[in-house]
């Protein structure tokens, strides 16, 4: 038996490779989404929304209305197409958990990630199908859920 050694660029992946050519298809490698989507405009430019537009369709609503809608697209794009099934009660969801004050009585941090099971403390379409992607938003996005979260 004869060895082929290729060498793939980084940043990209084997598609297929045809024994009988030696044709070897390569494409980039998916990246994780939390390396994608850093910012607010990131989520909007994944989900092919226009900033204005989104500014434009939010005129007049309270900001912990405009956050909701963030929140959602945000966890929309982060679950990548992944749905959470309500009637299975062995699938763990996740959402972010905040820790609100401090030892001054106020203030709003990233904490830590929790889970639930067929209870809910949170709206069931603002959760995560991972503990990192909880911990991500969270900590990546606080100030946008400070805002859904807070008066």
């Amino acid at each position: 038996m004869e060895t082929l050694k290729i060498q793939i660029p980084e940043g990209f992946q084997v598609e297929s490779f045809d024994k009988v050519t030696g044709e070897v298809k390569l494409s980039p490698k998916p990246k994780n989404i939390m390396e994608v989507i850093k910012t607010f405009s990131d989520v909007l430019n994944h989900l092919k929304i226009d900033e204005d537009w989104f500014e434009e369709n939010n005129v007049g609503l309270s900001d912990d209305e405009i956050a909701y809608r963030q929140v959602k697209l945000i966890v929309k794009v982060l679950n990548e197409g992944w749905v959470p099934d309500w009637t299975n009660s062995n699938e763990t969801k996740y959402y972010p958990w905040f820790k609100m004050g401090s030892s001054s009585g106020s203030g709003f941090s990233y904490h830590v990630y929790d889970y639930w099971g067929s209870f809910s403390y949170v709206g069931s379409r603002l959760c995560f199908k991972s503990r990192e992607l909880a911990e991500y938003a969270g900590e990546q996005f606080t100030e946008i859920y400070k805002k859904y979260m807070t008066i």
